[in-house]
């Protein structure tokens, strides 16, 4: 049990600067814009998912862009540092501008693999290849839109706008403690702690 209470507790940092990063800082000063590029990353019938440090759910691989980075290059950066993969991009999904809690912008392609080797990082403490029909229930939501249009595989990339309020806030939340609280994330114990 003090282990249990232990774990929980660690949480509240991270909690704290999600809610400051999602809440606060977007509606403060001169609200920034933040664009990220996130992989669908297929082999087969397996999506290649990753599990963050901060907020544990699984999810795309991807992030943000540095100062005057392509959406491709910084996704291609990304998933190297997150993955151990090296990718090319295959198409162009959409992009989807979220806006409530954690406005961003993301951009969204198909990869595929085409070297390196599969590998953690301190960001992404965990990554896995999943079967497509058996995908995690610890997905994050925000996840299954940009993945169902990859594999509807549209000729034109889409563009979305949704609304990220209490509901997404809420099943993240829920998504997070499950994670933290099952053995979803055994892989965290293999890596020291960021500093």
């Amino acid at each position: 049990m003090p282990g249990l209470f232990r774990r929980l507790a660690a949480t509240i940092p991270n909690y704290v600067n999600i809610a400051w990063h999602g809440l606060v800082s977007p509606r403060v000063g001169k609200p920034e814009s933040v664009a990220v590029s996130q992989a669908v990353i297929l082999s087969g019938e397996r999506i290649l998912l990753a599990v963050r440090r901060d907020l544990r759910g699984w999810e795309l691989p991807g992030g943000h862009l540095q100062t005057g980075e392509s959406s491709e290059e910084g996704l291609i950066r990304e998933v190297r540092e997150e993955t151990g993969h090296e990718v090319a991009i295959d198409r162009h999904v959409g992009t989807y501008v979220r806006t409530g809690f954690r406005p961003y912008t993301a951009s969204v392609f198909t990869c595929r693999v085409t070297g390196g080797e599969l590998r953690p990082s301190m960001e992404t403490p965990v990554v896995r290849w999943f079967d497509l029909a058996a995908l995690p229930d610890t997905l994050f939501p925000w996840f299954l839109e940009p993945l169902a249009d990859a594999l509807a595989a549209r000729p034109e990339p889409v563009s979305r706008c949704n609304y990220q309020g209490v509901a997404a806030v809420w099943a993240g939340f829920k998504i997070d403690l499950r994670m933290r609280l099952s053995d979803d994330c055994a892989g965290f114990s293999e890596l020291p702690k960021s500093s």
